[in-house]
């Protein structure tokens, strides 16, 4: 049914599946997968890094919207990208399962069997070398095309303090913000939080510059 590897590396399967077909094999698989114009893509393992992260995420976004309307949920919350209302036929979209999603309001599910969002305020991705492109290209297009309801997507890179922010306007423009360095603070202003990446970055040890190297190897 599909290949092997890391699906965001994109091996894609050998023939097309229509949505309500990936959406009858999905909902009985025991593994992710995601779905792109009709291929599926096989979820890798994390690593300890990403999960770590993940999960700090998920705590610092979740504590902050205690009595808000909005509610934080993590990796197996599927989102769908793509044309509504939806054709039965169809192979034209993308199903993904975010990192962490921020829903504001009443989630709205794709059907009745609720377990798609289509109204998702604001998506996280933590980046990994394999899912980085897919992410920030592939995902971030369809997000930004389809999904009316997005605010916010950031990316967060699990090999150095880094988190990317992008914006929608009220003019339907993107604007970019980056934040480099424990010391700094990511706000979400559409959710009143607020990202330290002191916090996000509980736990995890990055490997040393190029530049700290070469200095441990002249002493």
């Amino acid at each position: 049914m599909y290949a092997n590897g890391d699906a965001r590396a994109l091996p894609q399967t050998q023939f097309i599946l229509t949505e309500d077909e990936y959406l009858e094999f999905e909902r009985n698989a025991d593994v992710r997968h995601e779905y792109l114009d009709g291929h599926l893509f096989l979820m890798a393992g994390e690593s300890d890094e990403q999960a770590d992260i993940s999960m700090n995420l998920a705590v610092l976004i979740g504590g902050q919207l205690k009595g808000k309307p909005c509610r934080a949920r993590m990796k197996d919350t599927k989102v769908r990208s793509g044309a509504l209302p939806r054709q039965s036929n169809s192979s034209n979209g993308l199903y993904s399962y975010p990192d962490l999603v921020v829903i504001c309001g009443e989630p709205k599910h794709l059907d009745h069997r609720r377990d798609v969002i289509i109204n998702p305020s604001v998506i996280i991705e933590v980046l990994s070398h394999t899912t980085e492109d897919f992410d920030r290209r592939v995902k971030f297009t369809r997000y930004r095309m389809w999904n009316d309801t997005l605010t916010d997507y950031l990316l967060v890179s699990q090999n150095q303090a880094f988190v990317e922010h992008f914006l929608r306007r009220e003019d339907n423009e993107w604007i970019y913000r980056s934040y480099w360095g424990l010391e700094q603070e990511a706000p979400i202003s559409s959710i009143a939080c607020t990202l330290p990446l002191a916090e996000v970055y509980d736990r995890i040890s990055f490997p040393p510059a190029p530049d700290e190297d070469l200095e441990e190897d002249a002493q």
